[in-house]
Protein backbone atom coordinates (compact mmCIF):
# COMPACT_ATOMS: atom_id res chain seq x y z
CA UNK A 1 0.00 0.00 0.00
CA UNK A 2 1.25 3.73 -0.80
CA UNK A 3 2.55 6.09 2.26
CA UNK A 4 -0.41 7.84 2.54
CA UNK A 5 -1.11 10.73 4.58
CA UNK A 6 -4.63 9.74 6.59
CA UNK A 7 -6.68 11.57 9.18
CA UNK A 8 -9.49 9.67 10.49
CA UNK A 9 -13.10 11.66 12.11
CA UNK A 10 -15.89 9.97 14.33
CA UNK A 11 -18.76 8.07 11.88
CA UNK A 12 -21.91 9.47 12.65
CA UNK A 13 -25.02 9.31 10.80
CA UNK A 14 -24.59 12.61 9.22
CA UNK A 15 -20.81 12.46 8.85
CA UNK A 16 -18.78 10.30 7.55
CA UNK A 17 -15.41 11.66 5.34
CA UNK A 18 -12.08 10.91 6.45
CA UNK A 19 -8.97 12.89 4.89
CA UNK A 20 -6.62 10.62 2.62
CA UNK A 21 -4.18 12.50 0.24
CA UNK A 22 -1.85 9.91 -1.48
CA UNK A 23 1.25 11.86 -2.70
CA UNK A 24 1.08 10.07 -5.75
CA UNK A 25 -1.71 11.56 -7.06
CA UNK A 26 -1.02 14.70 -5.68
CA UNK A 27 2.10 15.18 -7.71
CA UNK A 28 0.17 15.13 -10.95
CA UNK A 29 -2.50 18.64 -9.65
CA UNK A 30 -3.20 20.89 -12.03
CA UNK A 31 -1.24 24.62 -11.06
CA UNK A 32 -3.05 27.39 -11.45
CA UNK A 33 -1.68 29.56 -14.35
CA UNK A 34 -3.61 32.62 -14.53
CA UNK A 35 -6.51 31.09 -16.34
CA UNK A 36 -9.50 33.26 -16.13
CA UNK A 37 -11.73 32.94 -13.30
CA UNK A 38 -15.51 33.96 -13.42
CA UNK A 39 -18.67 33.26 -11.60
CA UNK A 40 -19.91 29.51 -12.62
CA UNK A 41 -22.66 27.16 -11.85
CA UNK A 42 -22.97 23.80 -11.87
CA UNK A 43 -26.44 21.96 -12.27
CA UNK A 44 -27.04 18.29 -10.46
CA UNK A 45 -29.52 16.13 -12.51
CA UNK A 46 -30.25 14.37 -9.14
CA UNK A 47 -32.53 16.00 -6.51
CA UNK A 48 -31.15 16.86 -3.09
CA UNK A 49 -30.31 13.04 -1.54
CA UNK A 50 -30.61 12.70 2.80
CA UNK A 51 -28.17 10.01 3.99
CA UNK A 52 -30.28 10.28 7.27
CA UNK A 53 -34.14 8.74 8.12
CA UNK A 54 -33.63 5.95 5.33
CA UNK A 55 -36.26 4.53 6.81
CA UNK A 56 -38.91 7.02 6.55
CA UNK A 57 -37.53 7.02 3.33
CA UNK A 58 -38.48 3.59 2.43
CA UNK A 59 -34.90 2.66 2.40
CA UNK A 60 -33.78 -0.59 4.24
CA UNK A 61 -30.56 -1.53 3.75
CA UNK A 62 -31.30 -5.49 5.07
CA UNK A 63 -32.96 -5.62 1.50
CA UNK A 64 -29.93 -4.00 -0.49
CA UNK A 65 -27.41 -5.91 0.95
CA UNK A 66 -27.52 -9.88 2.75
CA UNK A 67 -27.42 -10.60 6.32
CA UNK A 68 -27.26 -6.83 7.14
CA UNK A 69 -30.00 -5.02 10.21
CA UNK A 70 -31.85 -1.74 8.74
CA UNK A 71 -30.06 1.43 9.49
CA UNK A 72 -31.80 4.43 9.65
CA UNK A 73 -28.26 6.56 8.61
CA UNK A 74 -25.10 6.11 7.20
CA UNK A 75 -22.10 8.16 7.34
CA UNK A 76 -22.29 8.21 3.44
CA UNK A 77 -21.48 11.62 2.68
CA UNK A 78 -18.58 11.06 0.45
CA UNK A 79 -21.12 8.79 -2.26
CA UNK A 80 -23.76 11.32 -2.01
CA UNK A 81 -21.74 13.79 -3.19
CA UNK A 82 -20.43 12.22 -5.61
CA UNK A 83 -23.27 11.06 -6.60
CA UNK A 84 -24.51 14.71 -7.08
CA UNK A 85 -21.32 15.45 -9.25
CA UNK A 86 -21.31 12.39 -11.68
CA UNK A 87 -25.18 13.53 -12.62
CA UNK A 88 -23.59 16.61 -13.97
CA UNK A 89 -21.04 14.64 -15.91
CA UNK A 90 -23.66 12.76 -17.43
CA UNK A 91 -26.96 12.89 -19.78
CA UNK A 92 -29.95 11.44 -17.65
CA UNK A 93 -29.90 8.68 -20.56
CA UNK A 94 -26.51 7.53 -19.54
CA UNK A 95 -27.17 7.99 -15.99
CA UNK A 96 -29.84 5.74 -16.68
CA UNK A 97 -27.88 2.82 -17.82
CA UNK A 98 -25.52 3.25 -15.30
CA UNK A 99 -28.43 2.44 -12.45
CA UNK A 100 -29.16 6.18 -11.80
CA UNK A 101 -32.58 7.17 -11.90
CA UNK A 102 -32.03 11.54 -11.55
CA UNK A 103 -36.28 11.47 -11.14
CA UNK A 104 -36.59 9.33 -8.05
CA UNK A 105 -34.74 10.96 -5.14
CA UNK A 106 -35.21 7.17 -3.15
CA UNK A 107 -33.64 5.53 -5.82
CA UNK A 108 -30.53 8.06 -6.27
CA UNK A 109 -29.92 7.38 -2.41
CA UNK A 110 -30.38 3.44 -2.95
CA UNK A 111 -27.42 4.03 -5.63
CA UNK A 112 -25.74 6.68 -3.79
CA UNK A 113 -25.20 3.60 -1.11
CA UNK A 114 -23.63 1.01 -3.44
CA UNK A 115 -21.59 3.67 -4.19
CA UNK A 116 -20.73 4.39 -0.88
CA UNK A 117 -19.96 0.43 0.05
CA UNK A 118 -18.18 0.48 -3.25
CA UNK A 119 -15.89 3.60 -1.70
CA UNK A 120 -15.20 1.95 1.75
CA UNK A 121 -14.14 -1.28 -0.27
CA UNK A 122 -11.37 1.31 -2.19
CA UNK A 123 -10.32 2.77 0.86
CA UNK A 124 -7.60 -0.36 1.39
CA UNK A 125 -6.22 1.58 4.43
CA UNK A 126 -8.77 0.64 6.45
CA UNK A 127 -9.70 -3.00 7.94
CA UNK A 128 -13.31 -1.71 7.96
CA UNK A 129 -16.05 -1.85 5.15
CA UNK A 130 -19.94 -1.45 4.54
CA UNK A 131 -21.54 -3.55 4.79
CA UNK A 132 -21.59 -4.07 7.54
CA UNK A 133 -19.57 -1.44 9.49
CA UNK A 134 -20.50 2.35 8.59
CA UNK A 135 -16.94 3.37 8.93
CA UNK A 136 -17.05 6.05 6.50
CA UNK A 137 -14.84 6.83 3.29
CA UNK A 138 -12.59 9.77 1.96
CA UNK A 139 -12.72 11.91 -1.27
CA UNK A 140 -10.20 9.56 -2.65
CA UNK A 141 -11.77 6.40 -2.05
CA UNK A 142 -15.03 7.37 -3.87
CA UNK A 143 -12.87 8.73 -7.07
CA UNK A 144 -11.44 5.45 -7.49
CA UNK A 145 -14.85 3.35 -6.81
CA UNK A 146 -16.64 6.08 -10.08
CA UNK A 147 -13.06 5.05 -12.31
CA UNK A 148 -13.93 1.77 -11.28
CA UNK A 149 -17.34 1.47 -12.56
CA UNK A 150 -16.38 3.31 -15.57
CA UNK A 151 -18.35 6.60 -14.97
CA UNK A 152 -15.10 8.98 -14.77
CA UNK A 153 -11.86 8.96 -17.24
CA UNK A 154 -9.41 10.42 -14.21
CA UNK A 155 -9.37 12.37 -10.88
CA UNK A 156 -7.51 15.23 -10.14
CA UNK A 157 -6.75 17.52 -6.90
CA UNK A 158 -6.40 21.03 -5.87
CA UNK A 159 -4.77 22.78 -3.16
CA UNK A 160 -5.07 26.58 -3.14
CA UNK A 161 -7.65 28.49 -3.63
CA UNK A 162 -6.84 30.05 -7.19
CA UNK A 163 -6.60 26.20 -7.89
CA UNK A 164 -10.33 25.16 -6.77
CA UNK A 165 -11.79 28.44 -8.66
CA UNK A 166 -9.98 27.45 -11.89
CA UNK A 167 -11.22 23.83 -11.84
CA UNK A 168 -14.79 24.90 -10.92
CA UNK A 169 -14.78 26.58 -13.91
CA UNK A 170 -14.43 22.77 -16.06
CA UNK A 171 -17.25 20.96 -13.63
CA UNK A 172 -18.32 20.53 -9.82
CA UNK A 173 -15.62 19.58 -7.39
CA UNK A 174 -15.55 17.54 -4.77
CA UNK A 175 -14.56 19.17 -1.44
CA UNK A 176 -13.62 17.08 1.83
CA UNK A 177 -13.69 19.40 5.27
CA UNK A 178 -13.76 19.36 9.15
CA UNK A 179 -17.25 19.51 10.01
CA UNK A 180 -17.74 22.15 13.10
CA UNK A 181 -20.60 21.58 15.62
CA UNK A 182 -21.81 25.60 15.07
CA UNK A 183 -22.16 24.34 11.02
CA UNK A 184 -25.11 22.03 11.42
CA UNK A 185 -27.62 25.30 11.46
CA UNK A 186 -26.48 27.67 9.13
CA UNK A 187 -26.78 31.41 9.95
CA UNK A 188 -29.43 31.49 7.42
CA UNK A 189 -30.73 30.26 3.95
CA UNK A 190 -28.59 32.53 1.86
CA UNK A 191 -25.99 33.16 4.73
CA UNK A 192 -22.38 32.17 4.33
CA UNK A 193 -20.98 29.52 7.09
CA UNK A 194 -18.42 32.22 7.90
CA UNK A 195 -21.19 34.17 9.19
CA UNK A 196 -21.74 31.79 12.41
CA UNK A 197 -20.81 33.73 15.71
CA UNK A 198 -18.35 31.69 17.12
CA UNK A 199 -17.39 29.02 14.63
CA UNK A 200 -13.91 28.70 15.43
CA UNK A 201 -14.31 28.18 18.90
CA UNK A 202 -16.79 25.31 17.95
CA UNK A 203 -15.40 21.41 18.27
CA UNK A 204 -15.14 19.46 14.89
CA UNK A 205 -18.15 17.16 15.03
CA UNK A 206 -16.59 14.69 11.99
CA UNK A 207 -15.32 15.22 8.74
CA UNK A 208 -17.73 15.95 5.64
CA UNK A 209 -17.91 15.93 2.06
CA UNK A 210 -20.11 17.82 0.24
CA UNK A 211 -19.98 18.90 -3.58
CA UNK A 212 -18.83 22.83 -4.84
CA UNK A 213 -21.44 23.20 -7.49
CA UNK A 214 -21.32 27.18 -8.19
CA UNK A 215 -18.84 30.03 -7.85
CA UNK A 216 -21.40 32.60 -7.28
CA UNK A 217 -19.10 35.21 -6.73
CA UNK A 218 -15.53 36.13 -7.78
CA UNK A 219 -14.02 39.49 -6.19
CA UNK A 220 -10.15 40.85 -6.38
CA UNK A 221 -8.78 42.92 -4.10
CA UNK A 222 -6.76 45.69 -4.67
CA UNK A 223 -3.54 44.25 -5.62
CA UNK A 224 -5.14 41.81 -8.75
CA UNK A 225 -5.86 39.19 -6.00
CA UNK A 226 -8.68 36.78 -4.97
CA UNK A 227 -11.17 38.84 -2.48
CA UNK A 228 -11.19 35.54 -0.39
CA UNK A 229 -14.28 36.80 1.97
CA UNK A 230 -15.84 37.69 -0.99
CA UNK A 231 -15.76 35.38 -3.33
CA UNK A 232 -18.23 32.75 -2.83
CA UNK A 233 -19.36 29.01 -2.96
CA UNK A 234 -22.47 27.06 -3.50
CA UNK A 235 -22.37 23.90 -2.39
CA UNK A 236 -24.94 20.61 -2.24
CA UNK A 237 -24.90 18.89 1.18
CA UNK A 238 -26.96 15.80 1.79
CA UNK A 239 -29.47 16.46 4.72
CA UNK A 240 -32.58 16.80 2.10
CA UNK A 241 -33.92 20.19 0.99
CA UNK A 242 -35.20 20.89 4.36
CA UNK A 243 -31.60 21.75 5.44
CA UNK A 244 -30.38 25.69 4.67
CA UNK A 245 -31.31 26.68 1.33
CA UNK A 246 -33.41 23.99 -0.05
CA UNK A 247 -30.56 21.39 0.82
CA UNK A 248 -27.29 23.55 0.02
CA UNK A 249 -25.22 25.99 1.81
CA UNK A 250 -22.84 29.00 0.77
CA UNK A 251 -19.28 29.82 2.03
CA UNK A 252 -16.54 32.03 1.43
CA UNK A 253 -12.98 31.34 0.41
CA UNK A 254 -11.86 32.98 3.40
CA UNK A 255 -13.20 30.29 5.55
CA UNK A 256 -12.06 27.25 3.08
CA UNK A 257 -8.27 29.16 3.76
CA UNK A 258 -8.80 28.95 7.55
CA UNK A 259 -9.66 25.04 7.06
CA UNK A 260 -7.25 24.54 4.56
CA UNK A 261 -5.38 22.34 6.17
CA UNK A 262 -7.84 19.61 6.98
CA UNK A 263 -9.70 20.32 3.40
CA UNK A 264 -9.14 17.82 -0.02
CA UNK A 265 -10.40 18.71 -3.16
CA UNK A 266 -10.49 16.24 -5.81
CA UNK A 267 -12.51 16.94 -8.97
CA UNK A 268 -13.62 13.44 -10.92
CA UNK A 269 -13.10 14.26 -14.82
CA UNK A 270 -14.95 13.01 -17.88
CA UNK A 271 -12.31 14.40 -20.10
CA UNK A 272 -13.10 11.88 -23.24
CA UNK A 273 -16.54 13.16 -23.34
CA UNK A 274 -18.76 15.91 -24.30
CA UNK A 275 -21.34 16.60 -21.31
Amino acid sequence: MPDLDITQYTVTGALGRHLVLDPRSLAYRRRYYGEPLRPVEWAPKVPVLDQQDLLAQGIHTSHMFQGVEDADALGSCTANAATALISVLHTAEDLTAAGLDVTDPVAAETWAIGLYSDATHRDQWSEQAWPSDDCGSSGLGVAKALRARGLIDQYGHATTALELCRDLQNGPVLMGMPWRSAFFEPAGSSALLDDIPGWEDSPVAGGHEVCIVALEDVRCDAGGGLDLPRTVLRIRNSWSTSWADHGEFRMSLALYQALRQEIDLVQPRLDSHRR
